[in-house]
């Protein structure tokens, strides 16, 4: 049985310091469901869903009411849809993302992820056909979130499909113009892309997972900063003890969470996601986790140091908490979704090549920045090149979400509302990066990939 503190701190962390599970993620291989009728594989894409997720969000209410511990958001995530329709006798794609979306909303979760196609050595039909589809899908769709992944450490970074995504990320823009490119917060272009992570924009469940899985994102930042606010003054061998204890007791929450919704729900223990995940809550930050580690703005020189250590912290507590550690577990840093990210981009502080520096010691990579509506498809494609090789050579997972909004300018807010948060549009390089992303082909694999 807990000790009586334990208890206190526990109700403690979830009242004061944000605590939460962030999601409930159920991954459904859908990989029985091709077809060549396109609208039969619809209608098995529909039925499976709708019957393996019947019961999702009932479940994490009922957890959350015993266990009085909040799950914000219940999702699903499916195999990746240029694989499922792959052999379906059909050019347009955007009818399964439309499926997705109502299958969704039957079973009432706030997101479903695998609208998604693997790309990083080339291009298969489905995956064409796919790519042409995700401005439109994401335009006509409220739920589905879609993901590219365009390199990896074994393949190198596929140039053709990086040219692709920028013009893809400026069409998906254009087409949610009126939700200030609401679209391209659910678009997310990956390095290295990982089979089980359960946060949006990016899951899908991979083919190497088993038939139905249920995961959690955990998150903490709020109960992270607190405890280092006992730490003042203190040596860094002493803030990272601290974390790793932290770490712990946040993942205890989420492998007991996650462990009683496998039961209930008759299905497989996928893993335990520990990253970070902020909110645009005051409280609920990770810059402000690194500002009290000593820093007076995050972004200013030593940011990536610290982050780095928070990062590492994060990852030792955690593994000796769950058995089944996985997804992306780490500190995420997405600048719309973080207070004291968007104060310190507002303070002029925080740049984008701040954060891509940060990337390089962190969970995934530049997420949820607005940039100006007149960045050009080239910009963002180098962007996302630059961000591909940190995952490629440092065999890490990496990942672009960048929102160019039309009709705005550096130093304008953009409003997305809920956990989305609101961004400040941050400056890019004007220089032209257009005759770089013009040679595609592949950038081959760095020397580290030959471990066989």
């Amino acid at each position: 049985m807990p000790s009586l503190q334990k208890v206190i701190d526990a109700i403690d962390m979830i009242d004061k310091q944000h605590l939460d599970i962030r999601t409930i993620t159920m991954g459904i291989s859908l990989l029985d469901c091709a077809s060549e009728d396109a609208g039969r594989c619809c209608e098995k894409i529909y039925d499976k869903i709708c019957h393996k997720a019947e019961n999702l969000v009932k479940t994490g209410e009922s957890i959350e009411r015993e266990f009085g511990i909040p799950i914000v958001n219940k999702r699903i995530s499916v195999t990746p849809m240029a694989l499922v329709a792959g052999s379906c006798q059909t050019e347009d794609y955007v009818p399964f993302a439309l499926t997705m979306d109502k299958a969704a909303k039957a079973c009432g979760v706030n997101f479903i992820g695998g609208f998604s196609a693997l790309v990083q050595k080339g291009f298969t039909t489905g995956d064409e056909k796919l790519l042409r589809a995700i401005p439109q899908a994401l335009a006509q769709t409220d739920i589905v979130c879609s993901s590219v992944n365009v390199g990896s450490t074994k393949a190198g970074i596929n140039m053709d499909a990086v040219a692709r995504m920028g013009k893809i990320i400026k069409e998906t823009a254009h087409l949610t113009r009126e939700q200030d490119g609401l679209g391209c917060a659910k678009l997310v272009v990956f390095c290295n892309a990982v089979e089980d992570n359960p946060f949006m924009a990016g899951a899908f469940h991979g083919v190497g997972e088993a038939e139905c899985v249920v995961s959690v994102g955990v998150s903490g930042p709020g109960v992270v900063h607190h405890a280092l606010q006992f730490c003042k003054g203190e040596k860094f061998d002493v803030v990272a003890e601290t974390i790793k204890r932290t770490a712990f007791q946040i993942t205890r929450m989420g492998q007991m969470v996650v462990a009683e919704a496998a039961r209930r729900l008759d299905t497989e223990f996928g893993i335990v996601d520990l990253s970070l995940a902020p909110t645009p809550a005051i409280g609920d930050s990770v810059a402000r986790i690194l500002e009290e580690m000593g820093l007076a703005v995050c972004g200013t020189h030593g940011t990536t140091a610290a982050l780095a250590m928070l990062n590492d912290a994060v990852k030792k507590g955690g593994v000796m908490a769950s058995g089944h550690v996985g997804g992306l577990s780490g500190a995420f840093i997405p600048v719309s979704e973080d207070e004291g990210m968007i104060a310190a981009a507002l303070d002029g502080t925080l740049t984008i090549d701040k954060l891509e520096a940060m990337t390089c010691v962190c969970s995934v990579g530049l997420d949820m920045i607005a940039v100006p509506g007149d960045t050009t498809a080239d910009t963002i494609s180098a962007i996302i090149a630059d961000e591909a090789a940190i995952g490629m050579v440092n065999s890490k997972t990496t990942a672009v979400r960048i929102i160019p909004v039309e009709g705005k300018t550096v130093g304008d807010m953009v409003e997305m509302g809920g956990l989305l948060g609101s961004a400040p549009v941050m400056p890019v390089h004007s220089a032209s990066s257009a005759d770089f992303i013009a040679r595609g082909g592949r950038i081959p694999a760095p020397l580290q990939s030959l471990k066989n």
